[in-house]
């Protein structure tokens, strides 16, 4: 172990006895000191079931499982609690809810679920009121707040109805005995602070509790880690303040501040050696986050040497900027660049960027030129409502015990049932512990709802399982095709979507979805590969399937489908996205005032603001290996207008004066085509 760690590092992993906040800078090996710290935990005698390991991504807590079982040993790493925030509130729930009046399997709901409810509670059909409801709501969630706490601290008319909102949809919820994903973290925390005997089972539980990307933690999950760890908090807290860029979802960088008070005895231990980026990279990275105060001090450096110069790249506007930015990656491929050091693949590049509108002119331009690329922080198809809706459905006919996506299916489209009668659906499948759709054909349900209520229920549970008979007896691609057409049309769902679309061309492209789904679906009954896409699922080797069969699978193809397989291609993302990752060449583009930092219309750039563009800036910086391209524009599109371009202020505290290569892109191109004309015309030897 002593070999793979640097001084400051060990002194990370040794200390095992009180609190510790390890201040892990970007590219210093955090993972590696979270690993080898669970390592030294069970050396020292805890069980793997009592150390908890606790990040914010599925991503992130698998990657970390795999670099456990490298260390720590294949049986030690199964029986380890890693896990994200909310799946380790979801095993708190299922064990203990009951504590708090939820049946074992209550629904949880997802974003589109949520919204649904909340049209419902708030009486609307315009989308965007009701999505402006559920950013506040779950922000108030988030802060530690009820409705009636909301009501108190509302600001203006909307937040007082939105508070209102919010009490109906607190209702809501737990008539239906379902939680959002904000409940996964508030209820566990109020099933800790009011249950003596629960408090004590899951302080026991986890004896030692690690906690990655702990400056992205909201209050709520603060107290949560309080509640766990107890008075003694035998814990370790691994994060960066110059990495805190999700104020604007809850996360607060209080919670750094709060440590030290909070826990008076707290191991302050900084992680400044790099082993990602160059000298250059790093003083340009360090010079910016200088100018935002700091709660404990950090430096980074690297072995690495100096490198290549930050490159600031001036151009003309935005399609200019994808133009040298396709230039840049053909020039470092061929090898015409500094930095380019052997064989670069097209995964060695990212375009990093403020917004996901600043992607379409880069996507031309690669497509143009004929280099594979992806994009990252964009909505994947089946994350779209309209195939949420279709899923639902199908994970209906699988597991009618799914009662989230029996209430996404009994409203999709609407069929005149209410959340009165849902509601009471709900009380009645809690108290015979059923679920909501064994519940429609209980012989005592017409003591619990009127009798049209009951025959519109139960409608719809005989359309479901008339559909799960037909689906179980389908198979091949066409009939497949012809009966999801035909399901379609009887529930109409195509009308559905023109009803709630102010835009006709929005609505026919959403259905134009459905219809590419339907064709997936029947492709696979009929045993046929995926039209050629990478990594969506493989092929079935011609065996054709049943539609239930299908239906059975979908979740683990829709997996597969959106994690594909390493492609070599280049990275489009936003910042945001970008966190935690790293290539060897990156391009930051539009660093511009009014883009990063972003600045909507005339709004003021409130200090707080600034300070949190300023820390995305340094994470866009230290995502580079290698080579960093800084691109900013002369003119900038704003809105239907072009206005002048100022550079970013970022650019100035980058401090490249001295060392930069400040390059004039149409004097660049020219020597890159002299050089590509001097390479076509050297004679090739013979074989």
């Amino acid at each position: 172990m002593a070999d793979t760690l640097n001084p400051a590092q060990m002194e990370a992993v040794h200390h095992l006895r009180g609190p510790c906040l390890v201040l892990a800078g970007a590219g210093s090996g955090k993972t590696r000191v979270i690993v080898h710290k669970i390592a030294k935990l069970l050396q020292t005698g805890l069980e793997p079931k009592q150390v908890a390991a606790i990040t914010f991504t599925n991503k992130a807590a698998q990657e970390m499982r795999e670099r456990a079982k490298a260390v720590c040993g294949p049986r030690a790493s199964r029986d380890l609690a890693v896990s994200t925030f909310h799946s380790l509130g979801v095993r708190m729930l299922r064990t203990d809810g009951t504590r708090l009046g939820l049946k074992p399997n209550f629904s949880i709901l997802d974003s589109d679920d949520v919204l649904g409810v909340l049209r419902d509670a708030g009486s609307t059909s315009d989308p965007k009121l009701a999505r402006s409801w559920q950013w506040t709501i779950s922000l108030w969630k988030n802060m530690g707040l009820n409705s009636a706490q909301a009501g108190a601290v509302a600001k203006d008319d909307h937040e007082l109805l939105a508070a209102r909102v919010m009490q109906r949809y607190e209702e809501r919820l737990h008539a239906y005995q379902a939680v959002d994903f904000d409940d996964l973290i508030g209820l566990p925390l109020k099933l800790l602070r009011t249950d003596t005997e629960a408090r004590a089972k899951w302080q026991g539980t986890f004896r030692h509790v690690l906690v990655d990307e702990y400056q992205d933690t909201n209050a709520v999950q603060y107290e949560l880690l309080k509640a766990m760890v107890g008075p003694d908090g035998v814990f370790t807290a691994v994060g960066d303040d110059d990495q805190s860029i999700y104020g604007w979802r809850g996360a607060t960088i209080e919670n750094l501040k709060r440590l030290p008070q909070d826990y008076p005895r707290l191991k302050v231990i900084p992680l400044e050696q790099n082993y990602r980026s160059t000298g250059n990279i790093l003083r340009a990275a360090n010079h910016v986050i200088a100018r935002n105060p700091k709660i404990f001090e950090k430096k980074l450096w690297s072995d690495f040497g100096d490198g290549e110069p930050v490159q600031v790249i001036e151009c003309d506007g935005e399609e200019h900027e994808a133009e040298r930015a396709v230039a840049r990656i053909k020039a470092l491929q061929g090898g015409l660049m500094a930095g380019a050091g052997g064989q670069v693949k097209n995964g060695d590049f990212a375009i990093l960027y403020r917004a996901n509108h600043q992607a379409r002119v880069f996507e031309q331009k690669l497509r143009a030129a004929q280099i594979p690329y992806k994009v990252s922080g964009g909505q994947s198809f089946f994350d779209r409502a309209e195939i949420k809706d279709l899923c639902a459905w199908l994970r209906l006919l699988v597991n009618q015990d799914d009662d989230p996506a029996f209430l996404r299916a009994v409203t999709t489209p609407k069929r005149g049932i209410g959340h009165q009668t849902l509601a009471s659906l709900g009380e009645f499948a809690a108290k015979w512990k059923v679920s909501l759709f064994e519940a429609l054909f209980s012989p005592s349900l017409g003591t619990a709802l009127k009798g049209k209520a009951v025959e519109g229920l139960q409608d719809f549970g005989r359309e479901v399982n008339d559909l799960e008979h037909r689906a179980r007896q389908t198979t091949g691609g066409a009939d497949a095709r012809s009966l999801l057409l035909g399901w379609l049309k009887a529930i109409g769902y195509e009308q559905h979507l023109f009803d709630g679309e102010d835009s006709e061309k929005l609505a026919a492209a959403r259905w134009s979805n459905v219809l590419d789904f339907v064709d997936w679906i029947a492709r696979r009954c009929g045993g046929e590969a995926d039209g050629g896409s990478s990594g969506s699922g493989g092929t079935f080797e011609n065996e054709t399937q049943s539609v239930l069969q299908v239906a059975q699978t979908i979740s683990v193809i829709i997996s597969l489908a959106e994690r594909g397989d390493e492609q070599d291609v280049v990275t489009l993302s936003t910042l945001h996205a970008a966190k935690g990752l790293e290539w060897p060449h990156v391009v930051l583009a539009g660093v511009n005032e009014g883009l990063l930092p972003f600045r909507s219309g005339d709004d003021d750039m409130t200090p707080e603001r600034l300070e949190e563009e300023r820390r995305l800036m340094y994470v866009g910086i230290t995502r580079a290996r290698t080579t960093l391209a800084v691109s900013t524009l002369r003119r900038r599109k704003r809105g239907r207008e072009t206005v002048a371009g100022v550079p970013s202020r970022f650019i100035a505290e980058m401090k490249l004066d001295e060392g930069v290569v400040k390059e004039d892109p149409r004097e660049r191109l020219r020597k890159l085509r002299a050089q590509l004309a001097a390479a076509a015309s050297t004679p090739v030897p013979d074989a």
